[in-house]
C-alpha cells in the first residue's frame, strides 16, 4: 500500500497514512530475530484492546469519514494513546497501538478481522522525508510500484491487495488533477465528475477534496477494484493496476469475490506487519506518539 503524495492527513486512506506512520515509529531498515505475538500485553495491559477498540468505535459513529481519517486523530488528537495510557501508563508502543486502531477501523467499516501480532517498540529517531522517498508516489507506474513492494518482501500480490485500502478515504486534488484532465484509460463521465471540483489550473482548489472509491467511500469491500474495471481509479498509480498489465487478473479476481479480497488483504497487512519491526529491548514506548522522549 503506497503513500498518497500530497496529500493531507486525514485526506488520504488510513492504511497510506498507517504505512507511513509504521514506518517513523519502528525501523523498517533493521533487523531482529525477535518475534512479535498476537497475546504480547495479555498481562501487562489485559484491556488493552478493547480500550482501543471503543475508542475508535466512538469516532467512527460519531462520522464514518474517521475510519479513513484514522491517523489524523491519533497523531493530531492522540485519543487512542490518551485513552490507552489511561488503563496502561507506559506499557504499549505507539507502533502497537496504530497496528490494533487501523485493523479495527477495517472491521468497523465492514472488511475482516484478525489478530494483531504485537510487541513493536517505537524508533528513537526517524525521518519523514525517508519515509516518503521509499514509498511510490500516485504518479508511479506498475513498474515502480512492484519494484519498491518486492524490495520489501512484499510480492505483486500482496500490492494490489493492500492498495484496497484505498476503498476509503480521500485524496487532494493536486493528487489526481493531471489523470483526470491529461490520461486517456479513464471513464468520461468519471472525469467529468471530479472535474467539477478540481480546476485544471494549478494552485486553483489544490486542496479540494475527492473519495478514492466513488460508490461506497466509507465502507471496506471490494467497489475499488469494481471501479477500476470500469477506468474510475481516482489516482494514475490506482488505474495502472488494471491497465494492460501484469496485475489485471488479480484485481479481476478481487472485484469479483470480496471474500478472495478480504483474505488476502489480511494476510498482506500481518506480512507488512512483520518487516523487521524494533523488539527486546531496542528503541523506546513513547510516551507522546508526536515525538520521541
Amino acid at each position: 500500500m503506497y503513500m498518497l503524495g500530497n496529500t493531507k492527513m486525514g485526506s488520504a486512506s488510513s492504511f497510506s497514512k498507517f504505512c507511513l506512520t509504521l514506518l517513523l515509529l519502528v525501523d523498517v531498515l533493521g533487523s531482529t530475530n525477535a518475534q512479535l505475538s498476537t497475546n504480547f500485553y495479555s498481562k501487562s495491559c489485559p484491556n488493552l484492546l478493547s480500550t482501543v477498540k471503543s475508542t475508535v468505535t466512538s469516532a467512527i459513529n460519531k462520522e464514518a469519514r474517521m475510519g479513513a481519517s484514522l491517523l489524523r486523530l491519533f497523531f493530531h488528537d492522540c485519543f487512542v494513546n490518551s485513552a490507552v495510557e489511561n488503563v496502561c501508563p507506559g506499557v504499549v508502543s505507539c507502533a502497537d497501538i496504530l497496528a490494533i486502531a487501523a485493523r479495527d477501523s477495517v472491521e468497523i467499516l465492514g472488511g475482516p478481522k484478525w489478530a494483531v501480532k504485537l510487541g513493536r517498540r517505537d524508533a528513537r529517531s526517524a525521518s519523514q522525508s525517508a519515509a516518503n522517498n521509499g514509498i511510490p508516489a500516485p504518479t508511479s507506474n506498475l513498474n515502480q510500484l512492484t519494484s519498491r513492494f518486492n524490495a520489501l518482501g512484499l510480492s505483486t500480490r500482496d500490492l494490489v491487495a493492500l492498495s484496497g485500502a484505498h476503498t476509503i478515504g480521500q485524496a487532494r486534488c493536486t493528487s489526481f488533477r493531471a489523470r483526470i484532465y491529461n490520461e486517456s484509460n479513464i471513464d468520461a463521465s468519471f472525469a467529468q465528475t471530479r472535474q467539477r471540483n478540481c480546476p485544471r489550473t494549478t494552485g486553483s482548489g489544490d486542496n479540494n477534496l475527492a473519495p478514492l472509491d466513488i460508490q461506497t467511500p466509507t465502507s471496506f469491500d471490494n467497489n475499488y477494484f469494481k471501479n477500476l474495471i470500469n477506468q474510475r481509479g481516482l489516482l494514475h498509480s490506482d488505474q495502472q493496476l488494471f491497465n494492460g498489465g501484469s496485475t489485471d487478473s488479480i484485481v479481476r479476481g478481487y472485484g469479483n469475490s470480496p471474500s478472495s479480497f478480504n483474505s488476502d488483504f489480511v494476510s498482506a497487512m500481518i506480512k507488512m506487519g512483520d518487516i523487521s519491526p524494533l523488539t527486546g529491548s531496542r528503541g523506546e514506548i513513547r510516551k507522546n506518539c508526536r515525538r520521541v522522549n
